[in-house]
Formats: structure tokens, C-alpha cells, sequence
């Protein structure tokens, strides 16, 4: 305990001095939102990398998808890396850095506004962010609880009002510039933890080899009774169709999540573009490999899965470590992804209702230091609504919360994703496209959340498969966005040619680079 209380009085420290350090970045709003549209490659990487990983997949992730898939989870983490990191950068982050600057967009909502032409496009975008961000945020919380209670004999909640407290000071003081600067330190903190932990518990268990034998001799049940042994140490794991859903909901739904998208918004130039996708590509290879690989020992311990769910299963298995320094690194590790994720989520859900609700909606405008005012304000809100809602949640067990931050995920990639990107590369994306895949995004995700509440049970064995879970479901929503916006739009009214040829510009504008980077021919 003493331990990890002086490592965490450190951590804090650090936390709050950058806050305070970075408060001359932020007196206007591209400065307090955007970081000036200057931040640099390390930065950048880091602060997407610690917004994608919380201490959902520490905690609550890893041990669930390792306890049902063994090994195979780690699939999981590379398509975290290669499609939710690697390709995000390559596909969209260019394209978003050059357009969002070019229409003067800070936000997501105020991208649809200007690139489709429409405030109730931005309007209804602003809602569904703020409905389905905040529950989300409450959810970072989760697993907090049953790591902490290793280390300290506290209350759960005094937990949640620490690392909300220190977390609305750093974002209110700094902004965005506070918020990177404390991600790259977390992200340190959350590289080094893994790997210690990681080879604490395989070092536990024998060594590698040892470890996955043990693993190979544990049968994974069968539809007919028999045991299938060396399922959980196999290379697609008992149920490879179930695993490519998680897959894909948690890879490609970085594509449409605002506070991913964000990170995109403030990258410095080109060349901070492409050291930016390495980096954060070896981050999340790291750091998301590493959770599900390190999920996937969960059956090696005697755990009633059952009894006390899977968030328990990887504080078991620290607790079975044994070793003080260990779950003090832990302890920091998950509060580091937690905490970074709120942050960037809180500045995020703070914009997009200051810039795009509060500001259009008041006759009088708001001078910058008064915009800067309102997005605290609206920081400070968002992160005490947070931790209610998760104190709530763990007091009283309301159904409801856990359900709707299960889809919460799911309703915003499904409904923002196939427009943002289509936006991007191609002219003939409409509106009504838009509203479609809007729709369909939110409207599936709220079923999902009807069925899982046990108010109804959907007929038929492909509506069963679908909403058997918020992962599949969701999973649909966005690749389902796809296939419909496309569709949508070649059959409804074109979008304005003067408008979008003038938006697209910002593509074609000539720029000098050196002969290494172009042959100029």
C-alpha cells in the first residue's frame, strides 16, 4: 500500500504541473481545443494511442475476450494496431488534417455542418455525441474497483472522485495541449507496466512454454459435450467467427469515434503524419497485443468466472503475483489509460455542445475567452455527470447504464463513421446519405439496447445472431454504414458541385517537398 501510494502521489503531481504549465496554450480556443493545430509527431501518437485504451481493455476486455478465445485474443490487439492504428493514420489522418483546417472545422458535428451543407446535420450530430459520450465516459471507471480494492481498504467511489478531480484540473487548466503532453507520460507509464506485468505472470506460470502447455491441457466446451483441448493455445482460439466480430467493433469503430477523430485535427505537418503512424502502430501493438495476449492466462487460475464476472479476472491473476511492486505499477498504469481516455472524451463532449450548440444558439457572440470559459465550464459538468453515473451504476446495479454503455460504442462509430470517411474522398456523399446512416447507426444500437434490457426477443435465426450481443450488433451498424451511404447517396439529390469542388480544393493546392519525398516527374 505504501508503495502505490507514493507512486501515485507522484503521478498526480506530475499531472497537475503539466496542467498548470501548459495554461499560456490555451487562451483561445484553437490553442485550448486543437493545441494550435501544432502538435508533433510523438504527441500525436501518444495522445490516440492513450484515448483508444483504457482500462476497459485492461480490465474488463482482456480478461472477458482471453477467458472466452485463450491466445487467440491477441488477434484482437493486432487488429487494434493494424486497422483501429496503422490504417486510421494512413486513411484518414491526411485527408482529416487538410479538410477540417480548410473549412475551419474543430469538431465532428462541425465537419457535417460544412461539408454537407446542413446545421441539422450538426445539430442532431451534437446529440447523439453528447447521449452516447457520456455513458461511455462513466464507463472507464469499470474495473477500477476490483484492481483497487488489492492495494487499498477504500471506498470505490473515493477512487472515482480522485480521478475525476485531478483529471477535469489538468484538461481545465492545459486544454489539449495538457492533455497530450500527460498522455505521452502515461503512455510510458502504460508501455513499461505491460511488459512487467506480462512477464511477471508468464514468469509465474514456468516461463512461455510452460505457461501455454498448461494452457493446451484445459478443453474448451463443445456443442457436443466433448472437451476440445488446446482450443484456449490454438491459433484462432474455440470460436474464430466470434472473434472477428470483436475484431472489427474494436478496431474499425476508432474510425468514426469523435475523440479519436480529434487527434487528427491538430497534427503539426507531414512529416509528423507519417512518424505519427509508426509510433502509434508500435503503441498499440504494445500495449493492445500485450493486454489480450496477457488476458488470454486467465483459465490458468481458479476463477468462478460465473460467480464473480470477468472483470475480476485479471486483478486474480495480479493478486496471485504476490508482489507489491507489481500491482503498484499496475495500479498506475490503468489509472494513466483511464485518465487519459476521460480526458480526451470530457474535452471532446465540451466542444462539440460549446461550439456547436451553446455559441450558434446565443444571439450575442462570444468573444474567444469566452468560448475557452464555457468549454471549462462544460469539462468540469461532463466529468462530475461521469462519475455519478458510475457511482450509481456500482451502488444500485441499474441495468440500464451497463446496457447503454455497451452500445455506446457501437451507436456513435455506426452512425458517424461511413459518413466522416466517405466525406473525405468522395464528392457525391449527400445528405440524406448522411441522415441514413445516422439513423440506421443510432436505431440499431437502440434496439440492441432494448433487447438486452429483456423488454423484447428478435425472431428468426439472423436477427438472434445480430442482436446477441452489443458487439455484433455494432459491428453491423458500422460495416452496415458502408454499404448504405454509397447507395443512399448515388439514388438521392447530389450534393452542391460548386460547394464541394471548392471544399475539395484543399487537396489539390501545389506544395514544394524534396526530391526524397517526391520523384517530380
Amino acid at each position: 500500500m505504501i508503495l502505490s501510494v507514493i507512486f501515485l502521489i507522484v503521478f498526480f503531481a506530475i499531472m497537475i504541473s503539466v496542467g498548470l504549465y501548459c495554461r499560456r496554450h490555451a487562451s483561445n480556443v484553437d490553442g485550448f481545443l486543437l493545441g494550435g493545430r501544432n502538435v508533433g509527431p510523438w504527441l500525436s501518437a501518444f495522445a490516440f494511442g492513450t484515448t483508444y485504451f483504457s482500462a476497459v481493455i485492461f480490465v474488463g476486455y482482456a480478461g472477458q475476450f482471453g477467458w472466452n478465445f485463450g491466445l487467440a485474443s491477441t488477434w484482437i490487439g493486432l487488429g487494434n494496431a493494424f486497422i483501429g492504428s496503422l490504417l486510421a493514420w494512413v486513411i484518414l489522418g491526411r485527408r482529416t488534417r487538410l479538410m477540417t483546417q480548410h473549412i475551419n472545422s474543430r469538431t465532428m458535428p462541425d465537419f457535417f455542418e460544412k461539408r454537407y451543407a446542413s446545421k441539422s446535420l450538426k445539430i442532431t450530430a451534437s446529440i447523439i455525441a453528447f447521449i452516447f459520450l457520456v455513458p461511455y465516459t462513466a464507463s472507464l471507471y469499470n474495473g477500477l474497483s476490483s484492481l483497487f480494492s488489492i492495494a487499498f481498504n477504500i471506498s470505490f467511489y473515493w477512487i472515482i472522485i480522485v480521478m475525476a478531480v485531478l483529471t477535469c484540473a489538468y484538461v481545465v487548466f492545459g486544454g489539449y495541449m495538457a492533455s497530450a503532453i500527460n498522455d505521452f507520460i502515461q503512455g510510458i507509464i502504460m508501455l513499461a507496466g505491460i511488459i512487467i506485468v506480462i512477464g511477471a505472470v508468464v514468469f509465474s506460470n514456468g516461463g512461455i512454454t510452460e505457461a501455454v502447455a498448461k494452457l493446451s491441457s484445459i478443453g474448451a466446451e463443445t456443442s457436443s459435450g466433448t472437451p476440445l483441448f488446446g482450443a484456449y493455445s490454438s491459433f484462432f482460439g474455440p470460436n474464430p467467427f466470434a472473434l472477428l466480430f470483436v475484431v472489427i467493433l474494436t478496431s474499425l469503430g476508432t474510425w468514426g469515434l469523435p475523440q479519436m477523430i480529434s487527434k487528427f485535427y491538430s497534427i503539426k505537418n507531414e512529416d509528423s503524419i507519417l512518424k505519427g503512424t509508426i509510433i502509434s502502430t508500435l503503441f498499440a501493438i504494445i500495449i493492445a497485443g500485450g493486454c489480450y495476449f496477457l488476458g488470454g492466462f486467465g483459465r490458468l487460475y481458479n476463477i468462478d468466472v460465473a460467480a464473480v464476472g470477468y472483470d475480476k479476472i485479471v486483478p486474480t491473476m495480479l493478486k496471485a503475483l504476490d508482489s507489491d511492486f507489481v500491482i503498484a505499477i499496475v495500479i498506475v498504469l490503468v489509472l494513466s489509460a483511464s485518465m487519459s481516455t476521460l480526458a480526451s472524451l470530457v474535452l471532446v463532449s465540451s466542444s462539440t455542445l460549446t461550439l456547436d450548440v451553446v455559441v450558434p444558439a446565443r444571439k450575442k457572440e462570444f468573444t474567444e475567452k469566452g468560448k475557452v470559459g464555457v468549454m471549462r465550464l462544460f469539462i468540469a459538468f461532463f466529468v462530475v455527470v461521469s462519475a455519478i453515473i458510475a457511482i450509481i451504476k456500482d451502488a444500485f446495479g441499474f441495468t440500464f447504464i451497463a446496457q447503454m454503455m455497451g452500445v455506446s460504442w457501437g451507436a456513435l462509430a455506426g452512425a458517424f463513421l461511413a459518413p466522416f470517411l466517405y466525406g473525405l474522398y468522395w464528392k457525391k456523399t449527400g445528405r440524406a446519405a448522411v441522415w441514413t446512416s445516422f439513423v440506421f447507426g443510432v436505431g440499431l444500437m437502440l434496439l440492441q439496447l432494448i433487447v438486452s434490457l429483456g423488454l423484447i426477443t428478435p425472431g428468426g435465426r439472423v436477427l438472434g445472431f445480430i442482436f446477441a450481443s452489443s458487439i455484433r450488433s455494432g459491428a453491423v451498424a458500422m460495416l452496415g454504414g458502408m454499404i448504405i451511404v454509397p447507395i443512399v447517396s448515388l439514388f438521392t439529390k447530389a450534393p452542391d458541385a460548386a460547394l464541394v469542388n471548392e471544399i475539395f480544393t484543399c487537396y489539390d493546392k501545389p506544395v514544394e517537398t524534396k526530391a526524397k519525398k517526391s520523384l517530380g516527374v
